[in-house]
């Protein structure tokens, strides 16, 4: 059986693709491992009629619509894919199994690098997180964490300010700062500490202590991390896509990659990582896909 579209990836992007294409009476199946990159979160925001919903509850509602529609869902991870010469797209899954498609749309997202801190899974969702524009409200007037070990972290902690005035980096040992920075920072009242930190501390999911190798303690109630992230598999580059020097896939307007019949969309496409944003993406590949298939069967 030759599939219409497979979608690897059951994200916002990879499932609104596939309720775009069943409303299209199109044959797809979804591959989806479960290992959504804000499946720790305490809920989704930035999401309007969607805001605060836990990504668990995001995620049932949307296998319900998409399945109203005829899409298939498969659990399961896909660990090769390629284009034939056919033009045809070949997928396998981890079992060996092997499936075939005319369209291919990867939505696999990206993976968090967390900071290797004792005792951080404890919090990482909850009261540790990524992204200030996600999570910022929640900790409005908290005193709030920043940790940047590898990277810089100047940015990431003055745009914080929007959202407290009590903010403090970390840089475990090491610092990135320039001269001029470390003024600002400063200026704005935002301490820094480059002794390393031995764990952070806390109770039911709720960070209290950042525990420093000089015994001293720092009270915090959350904290945000600049670490970088990485695919979360690299389907995309044994296909051959063109990647940006972070590491994220091509795209044009329509989320088609440099392969003709390839897309890619969601997180593992652009670099504004809103659900939402993902959702839209997803959208716009369902549809560029469908007219694909439109094209080539008004040609026949």
């Amino acid at each position: 059986m030759i599939f219409d579209a497979i979608i690897v990836g059951g994200g916002p992007a990879g499932l609104n693709a596939a309720l775009v294409l069943g409303r299209c009476r199109r044959n797809v199946m979804v591959f989806d491992t479960g290992k959504q990159r804000n499946r720790f979160s305490h809920g989704i925001h930035n999401y309007l009629t969607r805001d605060n919903i836990l990504p668990r509850d995001f995620l049932g509602i949307a296998y319900k619509e998409i399945k109203r529609y005829g899409a298939r869902v498969n659990h399961v991870e896909i660990v090769h894919a390629e284009k034939l010469q056919s033009g045809i797209f070949f997928v396998k899954d981890k079992e060996g199994k092997k499936f075939y498609s005319k369209k291919l749309l990867l939505a696999t997202g990206l993976r968090d690098n967390i900071p290797p801190l004792d005792g951080i899974m404890d919090f990482y969702g909850r009261s540790v997180f990524h992204c200030p524009y996600c999570d910022g409200w929640e900790m409005n007037n908290k005193k709030i964490g920043v940790y940047a070990k590898n990277k810089n972290g100047f940015e990431l902690a003055v745009s914080l300010l929007t959202w407290s005035n009590k903010i403090t980096l970390y840089t475990d040992g090491k610092t990135y700062l320039k001269p001029l920075e470390k003024e600002a920072l400063e200026r704005k009242k935002i301490k820094v500490i480059s002794e390393r930190i031995v764990k952070l501390e806390g109770r039911n999911g709720q960070l209290e202590n950042v525990l420093l190798r000089n015994n001293k303690m720092e009270k915090c109630d959350a904290m945000f991390f600049s670490n970088g992230y990485h695919q979360q598999c690299d389907l995309a580059q044994s296909l051959g896509c063109e990647m940006n020097k972070k590491g994220v896939a091509i795209t044009n307007r329509l989320q088609q990659a440099n392969i003709p019949g390839l897309y890619v969309a969601g997180d593992v496409a652009k670099d504004m990582h809103f659900v939402v944003v993902a959702a839209a993406e997803g959208a716009k590949a369902g549809v560029s896909i469908n007219k694909e298939l439109q094209k080539e069967e008004f040609k026949k």
